[in-house]
């Protein structure tokens, strides 16, 4: 009976576990839908959006590692001067480079498509792996490649050649996006090892903030107009797209491997897609669709590896 009773607790806290990484990444996806409106309807500026969502989810998240008992790892993180530079790259080159070609990619073309491509992140990370070791992809590898690239040509041709169904800014943002997700998932790993995920994506969202507010100053900001719609948009953007997600994902962690959180997170492009083809009636032809499918498949065969190689972390902080 005890012994029913712990497989039982198992469960439960295994399925709690995916509960809360579907949440996050529908909660992700949605964000991004979010960050459309904003753009092509409220005619809110993409660089203000993200020097607010960086600076606002980046104390917050630092504060919340101080309540979780980090707190002395928040300020030894600068003591080290070989630390500080490799902090301030993660969140120059890293984490603003992950959310602001993100967003573009959103306010050139839509959130689904925006979403589907920087999925493409771990290709990138298997091709950087698999030319620094010097190693032969193997037969799942060059299967995933070859459904990435045919994924890719459906999803903005949707089957006709030479012409874009997106405009082709869209689609640069969007594979540099995945290039961006690919360097923030490679990069920080020792950060990450020794400060841990919450104070290390912190101070990069922080960094990332003031390096385009350095640019464009969070209080000059352009939009074509004010109403409650977009002050609660804006803070679901932030809020409900970026800190309880990443709380989520993060506890999520106690209950399920990380192998797993990176496969159930795939659940964020589809909730883009759905959130956006209901709700801003984004078109989206069968042929896209398929591409769009043939992405996601390339993520979980490249995600399912178990040969101890770098994998994504399946976060869109």
């Amino acid at each position: 009976m005890a012994l029913s009773g712990d497989v039982t607790s198992s469960l439960w806290l295994r399925y709690k576990g995916i509960a809360m990484v579907i949440v996050a990444a529908s909660l992700w996806g949605l964000s991004g839908t979010v960050a459309q409106f904003l753009f092509q309807q409220e005619g809110l500026d993409v660089n203000w959006l993200v020097t607010v969502r960086l600076l606002v989810s980046g104390v917050l998240l630092l504060l919340f590692a101080a309540w979780r008992g980090a707190g002395a790892s928040i300020w030894s993180v600068w003591c080290d001067r070989t630390t500080r530079v490799r902090l301030i790259l993660f969140g120059v080159a890293g984490m603003l480079g992950v959310q602001y070609t993100y967003f573009a990619a959103i306010e050139a073309g839509n959130a689904a498509m925006a979403t589907l491509l920087q999925y493409l992140g771990p290709l990138f990370v298997f091709v950087y792996v698999a030319l620094r070791l010097f190693k032969l992809p193997s037969r799942t590898e060059c299967m995933a490649l070859i459904l990435a690239l045919l994924g890719i040509f459906l999803l903005v041709t949707n089957g006709k050649v030479g012409q874009l169904t997106v405009p082709g800014s869209a689609v640069a943002w969007g594979l540099a996006s995945a290039i961006a997700l690919a360097f923030y998932t490679l990069y920080p790993a020792q950060l990450l090892e020794r400060f841990g995920s919450a104070v290390t994506v912190g101070w990069g969202m922080v960094i990332g903030g003031v390096g385009i507010g350095l640019v464009n100053p969070v209080w000059q900001v352009s939009v074509e107009h004010w109403s409650l719609i977009t002050v609660g948009m804006i803070l679901f953007v932030i809020f409900f797209g970026t800190l309880l997600p990443f709380f989520l994902y993060l506890d999520s962690l106690r209950f399920i491997k990380p192998t797993e959180t990176s496969l159930v997170a795939c659940a964020e492009p589809l909730a883009a897609a759905i959130s956006s083809i209901i709700w801003l009636k984004v078109s989206f032809g069968p042929l896209q669709a398929v591409g769009g499918l043939f992405i996601m498949v390339t993520v979980f065969l490249l995600s399912a590896r178990t040969d101890g190689e770098v994998q994504t972390d399946g976060l869109n902080a």
